[in-house]
């Protein structure tokens, strides 16, 4: 019976090639971008789930509130960690990380490693991070010692045994041993150093951190033991920074409130917490509801596609209730037809997937999954998936078909139920829905993008190039240098630019009360030049200036939004005021208009500038358009002639600050994509429903013409049902997309508008794409020779 049921199958699909073909290629489609997402989210969704203790362990983070703001911290004072595990029993261990940079020698060669981290020796007690060689009790506890990942130590040692080895750290050379080799970090991690640094080589160098309650600059883990509730633990911290640091914290007029936050979901929930890499989980939630629409869009198309062909299977069942077929056997055969066309998909997704699993790697920004093949339970997933919709899609076409009446079948008079083909036009609406919601959906993405990338930041990022000597005591020297090359048009130094990391400096500042208000101010240490080297505008008094000693050590020139912070409307109201901030004091010689120097989605906080050429590490070179391979060369050779010792580091400044928005491109990217798939599997379903009705109707159009219809008759009148139905969809997908994209947008601090010619372009869009579609079988419909379209049956 079952070889029977098979056969079958086979030749119905094989006698409707083209409908069989459009079914299988639709289902492909929504199978592999499923697939695709499903990895994608899967992947976010295992980060940091490797390490065995991951249920306990906790990351402390600080809302720190002053009188100016409140304070959103991921990292702490340093003595936080040892205090509290003196402090309290519920906690097993702690561990304590911070990023660093090494210029890093061994014999000849010289390393500039950025990805490093410092960390306690507790690190492998907490994490499982795997080590190839070495005790992981000991590796990290002596100063100056490290470990390294198997790649780190193949690139600096090859074949040799990396264990003991000794190189030369940092500018001074220092020696530091390596105690031990680690396994590669997992990409699905959100911190995957390639150095782990002891920490008591920074303490080594800087002993008073350990005494500093004051000092952010630490990330800290706990790890609870078994059984601890983390909300009884939490509510504790109040009275240990009483303890500690409470009468010194009111005096600073800082009071600090501590959190736990589980560290398993810290990747997509972190936020404004998050000291490593961090995720998305609207992205998340977004793409899976995509790929549930992709998957409803296939499953739309077979349903309709199925059901429009009943009355060819009409008679097939009615003969085959008359010989004794029982329903049941129908619904089997049916459903079974079905299911072998979603296996015949699963295997064309499976050679597709494959194919195309590198470009989705680099789309997605990184490794969702290595080979060409995934592992045997996704591969169990997708078949799994295929089935389903094998089974659900075909369940109501295979009721409806095996419910026909056989008198009324055998006598010829079935036609089409009007049920039925209402069904089939509030599918096609439903797939037009979301295709055009995906269209304005994705039109919004990218105008955002637009506008992030075009929005006048305040700054001039172009023809920058900036060279990072990390504060190298040859910076200076350096500087001078360039300017003897004609293509640099100017330069300055400072310890960051706009899109870098920066300090957040203790600060004390006048207000418009006269009073000493203390706020927590972003720092940038500049020269004399940085201000006009960015182009950046000066909104009341001045900027640095050489006609004035005292500005290497008592001036500070604030933005706009610091000046509003401290209540001055009138940005010249600021100047002269006093300022004490890290140790110096001073007044305000000036007030710059407000530049974007972090991302778009964040608000513009209030900065803080101050000469201070010891900590400058980044020159900006303003170049010339032109030969830029000639003048990088040229800069270059100054760089190797006067630091020898340093690898040439530099970037490009609109590069440099665009790659912050990176994560958003990728996004636009994936949507936009997946947004297309999900219209082409709509225009599939359409372009066989297309097909069908021109077929059913071969006999009308060839009257039609015979009385002297026109080819645009003909076209109009198969392509107006079907373009009602996608202007419908157009007005229920209208609101549904402006909700969904207008919460999308205030996520970020600065954005576009959502315009109404989005919506104009998107009904266009859609309207096109399908009269396209249905143009394809009308005109030929109706192009047709109309005797042989009237000798039809």
């Amino acid at each position: 019976m079952f070889k029977n049921y098979l056969k079958i199958a086979w030749r119905n699909l094989w006698r409707s090639k083209v409908f069989s073909a459009i079914n299988v290629l639709g289902l492909t489609i929504g199978l592999t971008a499923c697939f695709f997402i499903f990895l994608y989210v899967r992947f976010e969704l295992s980060y940091d789930q490797y390490h065995s203790k991951k249920d306990n362990i906790y990351q402390v983070i600080c809302d720190i509130k002053t009188p100016s703001e409140t304070i959103n911290s991921g990292s702490n004072p340093w003595p936080f960690a040892p205090n509290m595990q003196k402090d309290f029993p519920e906690i097993a261990t702690t561990a304590r990380l911070t990023k660093g940079v090494w210029l890093v020698k061994y014999k000849d060669a010289t390393f500039k490693e950025e990805n490093t981290l410092f960390a306690d020796s507790t690190l492998f007690d907490v994490f499982d991070f795997k080590l190839l060689a070495g005790n992981k009790r000991t590796a990290l506890a002596a100063p100056f010692t490290i470990v390294v990942s198997r790649k780190t130590a193949k690139k600096w040692f090859g074949d040799n045994d990396p264990i003991g080895q000794v190189v030369l750290l940092g500018q001074d050379q220092t020696p530091a041993t390596v105690t031990g080799v680690m396994e590669d970090i997992p990409e699905n991690s959100q911190f995957k150093p390639d150095i782990f640094v002891s920490m008591t080589t920074l303490l080594k160098d800087v002993p008073y951190l350990e005494t500093q309650w004051g000092n952010f600059g630490a990330t800290t883990y706990l790890l609870l033991k078994p059984g601890t509730d983390p909300a009884k633990l939490e509510a504790k911290f109040a009275d240990f920074i009483e303890r500690h640091n409470g009468e010194e914290r009111r005096k600073a007029q800082m009071l600090y409130t501590l959190k736990l936050a589980p560290f398993k979901s810290s990747y997509l929930h972190g936020g404004k917490y998050a000291s490593f890499e961090s995720g998305n989980i609207s992205n998340v939630y977004i793409f899976s509801v995509i790929a549930v629409f992709i998957l409803v869009i296939a499953g739309i198309n077979f349903v309709n596609l199925t059901t429009a062909r009943s009355v060819e299977r009409a008679k097939e069942i009615g003969i085959r209730k008359v010989v004794g077929a029982s329903r049941s056997e129908l619904v089997r055969q049916f459903i079974g037809e079905c299911v072998i066309m979603c296996l015949l998909a699963f295997v064309c997704s499976v050679l597709l997937f494959s194919g195309l699993l590198p470009t989705f790697n680099l789309l997605a920004g990184k490794t969702i999954s290595s080979g060409l093949l995934p592992g045997w339970s996704s591969l169990l997933i997708l078949f799994a998936t295929a089935v389903s919709i094998g089974l659900l899609a075909g369940a109501y076409p295979a009721f409806v078909l095996s419910a026909f009446k056989p008198i009324v079948v055998l006598k010829g008079r079935f036609a089409n139920a009007k049920g039925g083909v209402s069904l089939r036009k509030g599918l096609v609406v439903a797939q037009f829905t979301i295709s055009i919601a995906l269209i304005i959906g994705t039109l919004v993405v990218y105008k955002q993008m637009y506008f992030m990338k075009h929005k006048d930041l305040g700054f001039n990022k172009n023809q920058m190039l900036v060279l990072n000597t990390e504060a190298d005591p040859n910076t200076t020297a350096l500087r001078d240098a360039l300017q003897a090359i004609p293509q640099v048009k100017s330069l300055s130094v400072s310890s960051t630019v706009p899109g870098g990391a920066n300090a957040g400096a203790y600060s004390e500042i006048q207000n418009k009360q006269g009073e000493m208000q203390v706020a927590n101010l972003d720092l940038y240490f500049v020269d004399y030049d940085f201000i006009n080297q960015y182009k950046m505008k000066v909104l009341a008094g001045r900027g640095f200036s050489k006609e004035f000693a005292t500005d290497t050590t008592q001036a500070m020139v604030i933005n706009e939004t610091a000046a509003r912070q401290f209540g001055y409307a009138n940005p010249q109201d600021a100047i002269g005021r006093k300022f004490s901030q890290w140790g110096r004091q001073g007044t305000i010689i000036g007030v710059v208009q407000d530049f974007h120097f972090r991302s778009l989605q964040q608000n513009i906080a209030p900065l803080t500038m101050r000469m201070e050429p010891r900590e400058a590490k980044l020159i900006s070179v303003n170049i010339e358009p032109g030969n830029m391979t000639a003048t990088i060369k040229a800069i270059e050779s100054k760089w190797k002639e006067i630091m020898p010792n340093r690898p040439f580091d530099y970037f490009f400044m609109d590069e440099f600050f665009d790659r912050q928005y990176r994560s958003e491109e990728r996004f636009g990217k994936l949507f936009f994509y997946f947004a297309i798939l999900a219209i082409a599997i709509s225009c599939l379903g359409l372009l066989g429903l297309a097909s069908y009705s021109a077929l059913q109707r071969t006999r009308e159009i060839g009257i039609r013409k015979v009385m002297g219809a026109s080819v645009s008759n003909i076209v109009g009148l198969l392509s107006v049902d079907f373009l009602k139905q996608v202007m419908i969809a157009f007005i229920i997908a209208t609101p549904i997309a402006w909700f969904c994209m207008h919460k999308w947008i205030n996520t970020f601090a600065y954005h576009s508008s959502i315009s109404w010619w989005i919506f104009a372009v998107s009904g266009a869009l859609a309207l096109f794409i399908a009269m396209l579609t249905i143009s394809l079988q009308a005109v030929k419909a109706a192009l047709a020779d109309p005797v042989e379209s009237m000798r039809t049956e």
